[in-house]
């Protein structure tokens, strides 16, 4: 189903002016022959034994995921039914929101298959709601943001694969995700870091936004496993593309005190705030026959967001079916940061110690503990799941 819908952004008097500022989709894809004849890279049910989806039982039920991307794919439903079909997913119920009246493709379509693909894969009885903004200027794309949060669709985590440069007045955007509800409760919001190593970039810089930055993930094992609930995380890595830093602009957060120097009430917000696999290489497998027909290897940033936005779809589904049932996550940003400073931080993220984005010291280097690289780390899901479900918030 395609709904096609009208938005505006309004723009403060003396603001710059968002409809020509240009977002990109911080995507990658991997330099090896594309268009194989079977996909490539980590599958999803490798993904989730790595990951600990596996052992997840909850698959996304009741609660509705929005992707926001730009232009609009017109494959984009049969792609993802191939996929859905070829991994055996099962039908996931997705419907596709154009915004204004897109232009096709315009290089937008790749990352569309992916967001959606992956939602897909991880939270595949979710509602999963592609919003396709007018463009990809900044004010289509919060325009874009507003849709998937209203009625009828009211998203309850909305995720953003799409950067642009940190600018100086990007604070008095940050009404766009802060304390955020609609029908359905408060409103999550993930953002893709960026693939530009050692840099900040909006919105994913919002101290209303969970940034998402990359690894590298090895497995501990290809071979198909015998178990379908059998984990299989071998290793990580800090991905050199990998966007992160402390912000010239957007002010400390309280949950970030004393995680990194230069973080926190007294300094400035940092990102990411969490990151899972980005690199390319092994990279994900995506379905995009618009602009490359067929299975395409990819990377960036753009995997963690959906993947991260996906998970928190997850949690929210549990938190219903709880008894007795509770809301949606009001606050997933602090609730990470208080599971970091807690005894169980080990037990439920993977802490991405080795690894960097640059030669910038180390602002730019993978350590215990946060870093401007990795941040928290990546999720072991079937632990740190349970523990926001029992989270009051």
């Amino acid at each position: 189903m395609t709904l096609t819908l009208t938005a505006t952004v309004l723009v403060k008097a003396q603001e710059p002016d968002l409809s020509r500022m240009y977002v990109h989709p911080p995507i990658q894809v991997a330099n090896v022959p594309q268009n194989p004849s079977a996909p490539p890279g980590i599958l999803p049910a490798q993904f989730k034994a790595a990951y600990g989806f596996n052992q997840v039982p909850n698959q996304g039920q009741g609660q509705t995921i929005a992707l926001v991307d730009a232009y609009d794919d017109p494959n984009i439903s049969s792609d993802l039914a191939f996929y859905q079909a070829y991994f055996h997913l099962g039908s996931c119920n997705f419907q596709k929101v154009i915004v204004g009246n897109p232009l096709q493709g315009q290089g937008w379509d790749l990352e569309e298959s992916l967001d959606v693909e992956q939602a897909c894969a991880l939270a595949s009885r979710a509602n999963i709601i592609l919003i396709e903004a007018n463009s990809d200027s900044l004010s289509d794309m919060l325009a874009a943001v507003q849709v998937a949060i209203a009625a009828p669709y009211n998203a309850s985590v909305v995720s953003m694969s799409w950067r642009y440069p940190e600018f100086s007045s990007e604070q008095n955007y940050d009404s766009y995700f802060c304390n955020i509800s609609n029908a359905n409760g408060p409103v999550t919001f993930v953002a893709a870091s960026g693939d530009s190593g050692h840099a900040i970039f909006f919105p994913t810089v919002s101290r209303c936004v969970v940034s998402a930055g990359g690894t590298t993930l090895t497995l501990s094992t290809v071979a198909p496993l015998s178990n379908p609930l059998q984990l299989d995380y071998g290793r990580e890595t800090a991905w050199d593309g990998s966007s992160g830093g402390i912000s010239e602009y957007e002010s400390g957060l309280s949950w970030q005190d004393g995680i990194f120097q230069g973080c926190g009430t007294n300094g400035m917000r940092c990102v990411p705030d969490i990151s899972s696999l980005s690199n390319s290489n092994p990279g994900v497998p995506v379905y995009d026959t618009l602009g490359y027909g067929g299975w395409v290897l990819v990377g960036g940033t753009s995997v963690a967001s959906p993947d991260w936005a996906s998970f928190f779809t997850l949690v929210n589904s549990m938190r219903a079916a709880a008894d007795p049932p509770k809301g949606t996550l009001s606050q997933a940003a602090q609730d990470l940061y208080a599971i970091y400073n807690s005894p169980n931080y080990l037990l439920d993220f993977h802490d991405i110690t080795d690894g960097s984005n640059g030669n910038c010291g180390i602002d730019c280097v993978a350590g215990p503990g946060y870093d401007l690289v990795t941040g928290i780390g990546s999720y072991q899901a079937n632990r740190l799941a349970p523990v926001l479900v029992a989270d009051p918030n």
